[in-house]
């Protein structure tokens, strides 16, 4: 049985969902794939169903009614991971800036004694690809900032290239997570920080997308901001509405 399943959650994907798909089934690990798409007006979703019939039993789809969040996306794909039994359970970006084949790396971690490998861009310096300087600063000064509140010495807390092992997810409360957008990656670390899980790093190198159009906006960088410090007080405070 294979062991390790890849979630990829898309909003009009089109000129990227085939190429992402075809390079993960050439590694020389076998992963499965599964699609989480929100719907998307482009076709996302039915290139995707196209492409099960070459990929039958290994690529998955889960089509939302709307755009949702990204969060709210990858609780829906750890749910169903959960639900299937596999071990390892991967997030990336349907857009090429996480490299697939680093998805190997990271499987090794966890193998290795990590419980959430986290694919790092600034665990050895600052390794981004194509960013303005601007959006580097924003990036590298939120981890700062998170490390600061949280206590948590990941340097790369809002990276949304991971691994966790089942058990974490299966331990983790979904259901209490509060945010869907940048702000979901810092809180999950949070949670399986507070809970004691080995949190590994990975370096990795991030490149900036080169087709499709960002999702990054304003609320995205206020939720993240303002969500630590949220995180940080309820975890201190209210406990009982914020399980680890």
């Amino acid at each position: 049985m294979i062991d390790s399943l890849v979630i990829i959650p898309t909003y009009n994907e089109i000129e990227n969902i085939e190429s992402i798909i075809r390079v993960v089934f050439k590694l020389e690990k076998e992963f499965h794939v599964l699609i989480v798409d929100d719907n998307s007006p482009d076709g996302t979703a039915a290139k995707v169903k196209t492409l099960q019939k070459e990929f039958s039993g290994k690529l998955f789809i889960e089509v939302r009614k709307e755009k949702a969040g990204l969060g709210t996306a990858y609780i829906h794909g750890f749910r169903w991971a959960i639900e299937k039994k596999y071990d390892y359970i991967f997030e990336m970006d349907a857009d090429f800036s996480h490299t697939p084949a680093d998805l190997i790396r990271l499987y090794n971690a966890c193998v290795q004694g990590a419980d959430v490998a986290v694919g790092s861009r600034y665990v050895k310096g600052v390794n981004v690809v194509n960013w303005p300087l601007y959006r580097v600063l924003l990036s590298y000064g939120a981890s700062f900032y998170v490390k600061f509140f949280t206590g948590m010495r990941v340097h790369d807390p809002t990276a949304g290239f991971m691994c966790y092992k089942r058990n974490v997810l299966e331990a983790i409360d979904l259901s209490a997570v509060h945010f869907v957008g940048y702000a979901f990656q810092i809180e999950m670390k949070f949670r399986a920080h507070l809970r004691k899980y080995k949190i590994v790093e990975v370096p990795i190198v991030f490149t900036d997308r080169v087709l499709g159009k960002s999702k990054m906006n304003s609320s995205i960088v206020r939720e993240a901001i303002f969500g630590v410090l949220k995180m940080k007080w309820m975890s201190l405070f209210r406990k009982h509405n914020f399980k680890g």
